[in-house]
């Protein structure tokens, strides 16, 4: 029995989706109402080229670059510099996790720009090569390397010690 279209999506959907709103999660530097919104508009981006999907290799791989060029698109916006004020999370923190190392890197991922987050969070947690990184962004593997050097130091600079003091703990 052939499965339509829409059914081959839903399982796609289904089993991305999770992964997918991780990793908009670090772009977005933690703020998950945003990091849902680009999940959304990728699969329905991914949807809407899901019968030429035959062509693509890897549509894992394909949805994350499309989560990655909506949110670079979206922060050449002016309104991606807005932000609400006293905001308070969502949920709790799950057992084991140490709320003020989460918070400290996503402050830091936050004060990187967005191409250089792009950069870290594709190499560093996709875990992707330099040349699937400069792929997904439209960029030489050397604007790649040149980029994961300088984000990485801004960051260690940002975190200076405090890393160090929260792996102790």
């Amino acid at each position: 029995m052939k499965r339509s279209r829409a059914d081959e999506f839903l399982e796609f959907a289904s089993a991305r989706t999770g992964h997918l709103f991780r990793s908009a999660c670090l772009l977005t530097s933690g703020d998950t109402h945003l990091a849902e919104d680009l999940t959304q508009e990728t699969l329905g981006r991914m949807y809407a080229l899901w019968g030429r999907m035959a062509r693509v290799g890897n549509p894992a791989a394909y949805a994350q670059t499309v989560l990655v060029r909506t949110f670079l698109s979206h922060q050449r916006r002016r309104s991606a510099t807005e932000r609400p004020l006293g905001e308070l999370p969502d949920r709790a923190p799950e057992h084991g996790e140490d709320p003020a190392l989460r918070i400290a890197l996503l402050d830091a991922l936050a004060g990187l720009a967005p191409k250089d987050r792009a950069v870290v969070v594709l190499r560093y947690w996709e875990d992707r090569s330099i040349e699937e990184t400069a792929d997904a962004l439209h960029v030489s593997s050397a604007a790649v390397r040149t980029r994961s050097v300088r984000a990485l130091a801004k960051l260690r600079e940002r975190l200076g010690g405090s890393v160090a003091a929260f792996a102790t703990r």
